[in-house]
This record gives C-alpha cells, structure tokens and sequence, in this order.
C-alpha cells in the first residue's frame, strides 16, 4: 500500500530543476522521489480550460508565480524506496493536484491551508478527486454554506477522506430531504466519529418503525441532541427506551417531547417516573395523564421534585394522594420556586382560615393561584375584590380568587365596570358574586350582550340579576335566546328568569308541548 508524504516550499527551485523533462529512479533507502509542479496558474491547457465544480460558490485563484514541491513515498518493500524527480511537464499529475488546490480554495481554504492539510493528512493525498467533489457538493446540497464546508474540512477532515460518511449525507439528503436543521447538521457532523454517523440513518429508522410518523421524524430530530439521543446510542439501547415508556404512551410521548430520547433510561427516567409512580400509589394511568399533559416534568431531576413533594406533606400538611391529584390538574407546580411562589401563597390560605382539607380543595379548583404572578395579577384582582366588599383574610375571599384565576385583570375590571355602568353599586356586585361567584369570571362582551338582550328584547327590569345572576352564565343563542322566543308565543314570555332557564331541557319541551296543546283546545 502506498504512503505518502508531502511538504512544501514557497522559495522557487533552481532553474534546472524547473526545466528538467526527466524521470529518473534511484535505489536508495534513505531518499524519497520528489515531484515539482508549477502553479495551477501555469498548469497544463486541460487544467486551464476545466469548469468549477463548485460552480455556486465563489472561486479564487491559487497564488501566481509559485513551484510546488512536494515528496511521494512508495513503499514498495519493507525496506525498498524509490526517489525520483518529475519536471513540471505532467499534464495528468498538473491538472489533479491544481483541481484539488482550486476545489479547496472555493470553499475558502487558501494555498496555504491546504499545504498544512495535505501534510496533516495522508489519506488526503490517497483519494480520488471525483470522490472529494462528490462529498464536498453533498455537504452543499444539504445547504451548506462555503463558510460551513470550510470548517466542516479544517475541523474534520475525515468529512471528506472516509467512507463511513457517505451512507448518511445519502440518508439526509434523499430520505429526510435536506431538512435537518443547519445549526444540528453542522454539530453532528463536527462532534461524532464518523463510525458512529454510519449507523445513523438505521437508528432513525427504528424510530419510525416503532410508529414515529414519517411526517414528524425531522422535527422529532430537529428537537434532540443528535449525539446523546442517536449517535452514542446502540440500537438496543434506543429499543430499551422505547419499551419502556410504552404504559405511558411511548412513541407518542417521544413525538410530544422529543428531548426526553436525550435522558438516560437507566439514570435519569427510569428513577424520575418511579417518583411519580410511587406517588400514585402504581397509578400507571395516572402517570401517563401527567407525563402527557406535562412531559417536562422529566426534566427535573428525583431531587428537585422530592423536596416540592415534601414541602406539600409538611407544610401544607397534604397526603400523597392529594398531592398527586393536584400534580394531575397542575403537573407544572414543580416548575414554581418552593421559597418565592408556593410557601407565601399557602401561607396566604392558611391565614385566610384555610385548612389542610380547604387547601387541597382550593388547589385543585385554582391551581393557577401557585403561578400567577403577585405584582402582575394577583395584587390588582386583591384590590378588585376588596373595593367590592369582600373582607381581607376571609374564606369568602379566597373563593372569589379561586373564580378569578383563569380571567385577566382586564377583564375583570371591564365586567365590575360594566355593572357599575348599568346602575349597579359595589355592594351589588358583591351580593350577587356571593350567589354567582363565576359572574366575575364571564366575558365581558358576552356579560353586555345578554344584558343588552334582557333589558331591550325581554323588556325585563336590569335589576332581576339581582335576584338571578346565574342568566349571565347560560348560553345566549342555545338556551336564553331559543327559550323566550318559545316561551313569548306560548305565555307572552312573562315567566321569571328562574323558571325560563333553570328547568331541564327535558322538562321544558315536555312543558311546551303541554302549553301547546292548552292553546291549541283554548283557541
């Protein structure tokens, strides 16, 4: 097999050396066979006359006026070499060694940077320069830019000397399209061995045979780290993560939150999802709602969600149980900080009169009340509810904020404004927010529709929500609306709220059929 050594000089040689039309061969041992050229600019007419290969990218020329020098060594023998010394007068070697330092210089390397890669690397010199352009424009094809292929080329040059590589640039550009995104193909062409990229393409396909939608696999992809998730795993280990989290939705749950493929099965999910099992009581199903509706709970380490879970056993004095029915309507409480969001707010429950059984109640109707910022929502709904009627550090306040989570602050301020500009008095709105505490948390716009209705199409006095807030909670088209026009014809629509809406769909067809026929017999 041949080695090959390589070094340069800028200095030009002899005129002698230059001028020479010989080749001659020397046995001797300690010498090595040296081959001059001139540069590409004084290259041979069929150097002269190719077309860029590379024609996208912006070509430079090599340096003008400069002799390359540079040795061969054929091992022919264990200790048998052969010198020799070429004039500048072949065409065939001419023409290879200027493509490959004009294919360099288009993505940015300088006659320079290629001496150094030449002498860096032998297998260089040993490649075939139609499978050096074929590399280089498969890299471009998959959008790479100049700026990225010469770095692709400085950093790791086994991109174009190996063979290894070349299954996976087919398998990006011909089966997921070029889709990867630039910022993950550079760093997994950059930071894997290309022994491990060879067998990328049948780790992702393993991916979609365990029922990854086609569809989805770039963006499950794009989501990952390439080398933790793929690369520096074995095929096994990818199925033993798969089988895994199958009674917990599997691929689906891969396709909802691909960085979990990032987490080690053994360190990291197998003991983050015992947590929560253990939790539930072996509430396997349980475990797959949260995971489901929350799978960045894997994220957070056994450590970080075993002391919020202690904290909610001693300080707020909840059971597992509880604690793991809240965990399944607000699986982000692990994401609130224990000092600054959960210990002042059930500091605040407790003050208001609140106890362990009050709180979880509490908590599982407005577990929003642990995130929501104090400064930003809480504080202005605080003063909201207070200006209204309710007392500070009472259970009737707690409620109200309990109604009031899921609704903005405008919103809020837009509906007690909206009651105030009909006539209605603080004291109103809270008398009727005792019997309707949801009235505060209704639509503003739907809230001033149906009063509008009320008032000029059921010509009915403004202040009856006085006595029946629970109108502005029904459906305006389905159930309002649809029932006073029914009742109109029937009775004249003079019967009271209550008694329009509150009766059963059942009951008030059974009702209208009824008055039907009595006018009907009447008439």
């Amino acid at each position: 097999m041949a080695l090959v050594a390589l070094s340069f000089f800028s200095n030009p040689p002899s005129s002698s050396s230059s001028s020479s039309s010989s080749t001659t061969f020397h046995r001797y041992p300690s010498h090595s066979l040296q081959l001059s050229f001139r540069s590409s600019s004084t290259l041979s007419p069929l150097f002269q006359t190719q077309h860029s290969f590379f024609s996208l990218l912006t070509k430079s020329q090599p340096p003008n006026n400069h002799f390359f020098r540079f040795r061969f060594r054929f091992r022919l023998s264990t200790h048998s070499f052969f010198p020799c010394r070429c004039s500048n007068n072949s065409p065939n070697v001419d023409v290879e060694f200027g493509t490959l330092i004009s294919s360099f210089q288009e993505i940015g390397i300088s006659f320079e940077e290629t001496k150094l890669l030449l002498l860096k690397s032998n297998e260089l010199t040993s490649i075939q320069l139609n499978s050096l352009r074929d590399r280089v424009l498969s890299l471009h094809s998959l959008g790479l830019d100049r700026v990225s292929i010469n770095r692709l080329v400085r950093e790791c040059l086994t991109m174009l000397t190996t063979n290894e590589i070349d299954p996976l640039l087919s398998f990006l550009r011909n089966e997921l399209h070029g889709q990867l995104e630039q910022a993950k193909l550079k760093r997994l062409l950059l930071s894997n061995e290309p022994k491990n990229l060879s067998a990328f393409p049948q780790k992702v396909r393993l991916l979609v045979d365990r029922g990854v939608p086609v569809n989805k696999i770039v963006r499950v992809l794009n989501k990952v780290n390439l080398s933790k998730a793929i690369c520096n795993r074995s095929i096994d280990e990818i199925e033993r993560i798969i089988d895994f989290l199958e009674p917990f939705g599997g691929v689906g749950l891969i396709v909802k939150h691909p960085a979990i493929l990032n987490h080690c099965l053994d360190l990291k999910l197998i003991p983050r999802i015992s947590v929560l099992t253990e939790l539930s009581g072996g509430d396997e199903d349980g475990v797959r709602k949260v995971l489901n509706n929350f799978p960045f709970i894997l994220d957070y380490s056994v450590k970080h969600v075993e002391e919020h879970l202690q904290f909610l056993r001693s300080f707020a004095d909840l059971d597992d149980e509880q604690i793991f029915k809240i965990v399944l309507v607000f699986p982000a409480i692990f994401t609130n900080s224990r000092e600054r969001k959960l210990r002042p707010r059930i500091q605040f429950l407790k003050d208001c009169g609140l106890d362990s059984s009050d709180i979880f109640k509490f908590l599982i109707k407005a577990p929003l009340f642990l995130s929501a910022s104090f400064h930003e929502n809480l504080a202005y709904k605080f003063v909201f509810l207070v200006k209204i009627g309710y007392k500070y550090r009472t259970k009737e306040l707690t409620m109200a904020i309990a109604t009031s989570t899921r609704i903005s602050c405008e919103n809020m301020q837009k509906v007690v404004s909206l009651f105030l500009n009909y006539g209605f008095s603080f004291e109103d709105i809270f008398a009727m927010s005792m019997k309707q505490p949801l009235i505060l948390r209704y639509n503003h716009a739907s809230v001033e529709k149906k009063m509008k209705y009320l008032i000029e199409e059921m010509n009915r006095d403004i202040r009856e929500l006085l006595d029946f807030p629970a109108f502005l909670g029904y459906k305006f088209d389905d159930r309002i609306k649809h029932r006073y026009e029914v009742e109109k014809g029937l009775n004249g629509g003079q019967m009271s709220l209550n008694q329009l809406l509150t009766v059963s769909s059942k009951n008030f067809t059974g009702k209208r059929k009824k008055d039907s026929s009595v006018k009907s017999e009447l008439e």
